[in-house]
């Protein structure tokens, strides 16, 4: 697939979600820019406003099928990864696939399942194979994982720094404004236009477009930029442990994402500071509230002068 093809087809992606997505367009995109650059999404936000949907309606237009996983407390590693059952019949154990051998896997409320379970994931999604008993199982590629997590709930776990590190990006959809909730209300969007979604593509063409995305040009300075927004999080007031070179390395790509959505054949500091904040603020661990580690992504944006031509 030429980048032509490839800024076509990232376009239409976006506008069969945001057909069914109302009123958050920049979830939509962020959501977009994880599949076409090849990284994993997480989608925090209460209950109800649309996290499942997002999910659905990407795996949808990619013309994947979606593996979903409810998370709870009872969830063990190999409900995620698969197990090996003895069968008398043979006289051996064969290796029965879990729900994570699927192009696009869903695990919904993440946090509600046990650090062990969620720990299952690690390996799948940094190295897109299983190992179980020994064996290494690749997974399929192309290859999504979309977790979703309520934030602040009882009976939940936080995720781990490791865990969070992994997702290359973070959106959250918030509350639709009115106009956009009467248009829900009356079955405009959300669940009824998921139904009647077609696949944009398949995951053949899928595929090709993560390999096409991996080809827009980045110049050493817009790279550089991204490098110096990162380590500007490592020593940023009130932070804990910044974010890391895997999150220098996914702003990147994504920011090759951002700038095919754009229409353009290479990155500019734009596509990096569009996307910074859905790529960085997850990975931080700070000691004041959650919601300001947005605001240290901010403030480093606001600090940092970026390269100009």
């Amino acid at each position: 697939m030429d980048l032509a093809g490839a800024m076509a087809l990232a376009r239409a992606l976006r506008d069969a979600l945001g057909k069914v997505v109302l009123g958050a367009p920049d979830a939509v995109t962020v959501a977009v820019c994880a599949a076409v650059s090849g990284g994993h999404l997480l989608i925090e936000d209460v209950p109800g406003t649309g996290k499942t949907v997002l999910a659905r309606t990407l795996a949808t237009a990619l013309g994947a099928e979606l593996s979903r996983i409810q998370g709870n407390t009872d969830l063990l590693p190999t409900d995620v990864t698969g197990v090996s059952v003895y069968s008398p019949d043979r006289g051996d154990w064969r290796f029965h696939p879990g729900p994570v051998f699927a192009h696009v896997v869903l695990l919904d409320e993440l946090n509600r399942t046990p650090p062990r379970t969620q720990s299952a994931l690690l390996e799948a999604m940094a190295e897109e194979q299983v190992t179980v008993d020994g064996a290494r199982w690749p997974l399929p590629r192309p290859y999504l994982v979309i977790a979703t997590q309520n934030p602040g709930q009882l009976g939940t776990f936080p995720l781990v720094e490791s865990q969070l590190d992994r997702f290359a990006l973070s959106t959250q959809l918030g509350y639709p404004d009115a106009e956009t909730e009467l248009d829900l209300a009356m079955g405009e969007g959300g669940r009824d236009a998921l139904d009647k979604l077609r696949p944009v593509c398949s995951t053949a063409e899928w595929g090709r477009l993560v390999d096409a995305c991996a080809t827009v040009r980045v110049d050493p300075q817009v790279a550089g930029y991204a490098v110096r927004l990162v380590r500007a999080t490592r020593d940023a007031a009130g932070i804990l442990l910044g974010a890391s070179p895997r999150a220098t390395i996914t702003l990147v790509r994504s920011a090759r994402a951002h700038a095919l959505l754009e229409g353009r054949t290479y990155a500019t500091p734009d596509d990096v500071q569009a996307i910074a904040v859905a790529g960085l603020a997850h990975r931080l661990v700070t000691d004041a509230l959650p919601d300001q580690r947005a605001g240290v992504v901010r403030d480093a944006l606001r600090s940092l002068p970026a390269p100009r031509p």
